[in-house]
């Protein structure tokens, strides 16, 4: 693309220098100028959603082309003949990742690991990270964490590392990801650097005591190896360095060291670079658009073709803040991993269940939300529930827990009951009535009896499990779920079992 400052766009000036164009063809021309300027800022902010919570950008969208090539990309994009990947299964999937890069220890370990969904028919993206220590099965190569996927087949071939961990994945969610993008903390910084920085409503202190110093990994001095990292509550301008150190906090104090809250700092960013990149002002600085470009294209791999982000840019610009689904996998409380350590000493997770039903359960149904009024409702009473198996179903109390979870609902625990021959699920109210409208929901989901307060025998089981426990939390509810349960599953059939 030759580099035309717009200002002489408008005063009739072209490329070759062959005089005025009349007004008529001047002002179409201006007009198609923006609109596929446009669509290079886009493709540039497609590169920050790998740390944001989104799209992603292409390495083989050069700055070089021209404005007649990408107005052919764009109306291929918009025919409906050009389908993606998954769109006429109402799921686009695409594996985010995150890394290093060449100039880091370990630079192709995966530090960020997301799967983004998009759902065409609601307008929804769901986003499920999944943690580095996993361990999962590859093909031919026993158990890896998989963080160490990508690292490993780039030795074996390079640029093979994003297909590897994308098909990895795959077999594990029982899901078909046709797309990766893959982008190196180098590109994020220079992009949001080149910007001059964005202006981001934190919602909460972040307080991490042990954010990592690159190139301090192996420093003998201990406390050499990590600064305090504080960004204060409220509207923070941050540089590239701040930014990168925002989305990848993982030690924060007060809740904000989880996955959870991780996810929601990185689409405070994506609502900033947006509102950034996408002002009008941006449009007329085509070298500024070359530079993010330029940057892209050094750091960022993918599978995507152009006219595919386009598209995919033009199905899911508008999703609301709304309809972003974010799920974790974790070791938290109710979470579906456990920790534990390697024979080689390694920290490593693994499902909680010995297997991946669990998980594939949560991916398969990660868009099947709750009513707007109940979310709403239990938001307002916000009860803590304890879920109990009392069938012989396996994984039956998870699977309820995942999905009163999209209520709202806090799940302390997930337990097998003291038998499995229950028929009805029974709900215990500890409040006596005074959280209703959730136990309305409750009783609806899982076609429950409902009973007030606990029976003798289950105090007493309660006592017995409750000796040695410090910092016991009493639910407002007990649920025990009998065979009814795996019939109605929160609303849903069950076709698993």
């Amino acid at each position: 693309m030759n580099d035309i400052d717009l200002l002489d766009i408008e005063k009739g000036s072209t490329a070759a220098g062959s005089g005025p164009m009349p007004p008529r063809t001047k002002n179409r021309r201006t007009r198609a100028a923006l609109k596929l300027l446009a669509y290079l800022v886009v493709a540039a902010v497609i590169v920050l959603f790998v740390f944001t919570s989104r799209i992603i950008m292409s390495q083989d969208n050069p700055i070089a082309g021209t404005f007649s090539f990408l107005n052919q990309i764009t109306r291929l994009a918009q025919t409906s003949e050009n389908m993606l990947k998954g769109e006429t299964d109402d799921r686009v999937n695409i594996l985010l990742l995150g890394m290093g890069g060449k100039n880091h220890d370990g630079g192709y370990l995966t530090d960020t690991i997301m799967l983004a969904s998009f759902q065409p028919s609601t307008n929804e993206v769901a986003l499920l990270s999944v943690p580095r220590d996993l361990v999962i099965p590859v093909e031919g190569k026993g158990t890896r964490k998989i963080n160490n996927i990508n690292a490993y087949a780039e030795v074996e071939e390079p640029g093979s590392g994003g297909q590897a961990i994308s098909q990895a994945l795959s077999k594990v969610l029982d899901l078909p990801i046709d797309y990766y993008v893959r982008a190196d903390f180098a590109g994020f910084v220079k992009i949001i650097d080149e910007l001059g920085g964005v202006d981001v409503e934190v919602e909460h202190a972040l307080d991490d005591p042990f954010y990592p110093i690159m190139g301090q990994e192996d420093n003998p001095d201990y406390n050499s190896r990590y600064h305090y990292l504080h960004v204060a509550a409220g509207r923070q301008h941050m540089d590239g360095d701040l930014a990168l150190k925002f989305v990848r906090s993982r030690h924060g104090l007060n809740g904000e060291g989880s996955d959870f809250a991780r996810s929601r700092r990185q689409q405070l960013v994506l609502a900033a670079v947006k509102d950034k990149i996408l002002n009008l002002r941006i449009l007329f600085k085509p070298r500024l658009v070359g530079n993010i470009l330029s940057a892209a294209s050094e750091n960022i791999s993918t599978n995507l073709q152009i006219w595919e982000i386009v598209k995919l840019w033009d199905m899911a610009k508008n999703v609301d803040k709304n309809n972003i689904i974010n799920q974790a996998l974790d070791n938290s409380v109710g979470g579906l991993l456990v920790d534990s350590i390697a024979e080689d000493g390694a920290y490593i997770l693994t499902p909680r269940t010995g297997s991946f039903d669990e998980i594939q359960y949560l991916a398969h149904n990660i868009f099947t939300g709750a009513p707007p009024q109940d979310k709403q409702d239990v938001a307002e009473e916000y009860p803590k529930i304890e879920i109990q198996n009392g069938t012989w179903v396996n994984g039956l109390g998870q699977q309820t827990a995942t999905d009163l979870e999209k209520y709202g609902f806090d799940i302390l625990s997930v337990n097998n009951a003291a038998k499995q021959s229950y028929e009805q699920t029974t709900i215990f109210d500890l409040t006596y009535g005074e959280k209703m409208k959730s136990l309305t929901i409750l009783k609806e989901r899982l076609d429950a009896s409902i009973h007030y307060g606990l029976p003798d025998w289950l105090i007493a089981e309660l006592q017995t499990r409750a000796v040695g426990e410090q910092n016991l939390v009493q639910p407002d509810f007990i649920i025990i779920l009998g065979q009814t349960a795996d019939v109605t599953k929160s609303g849903t059939v069950n076709e698993e079992q």
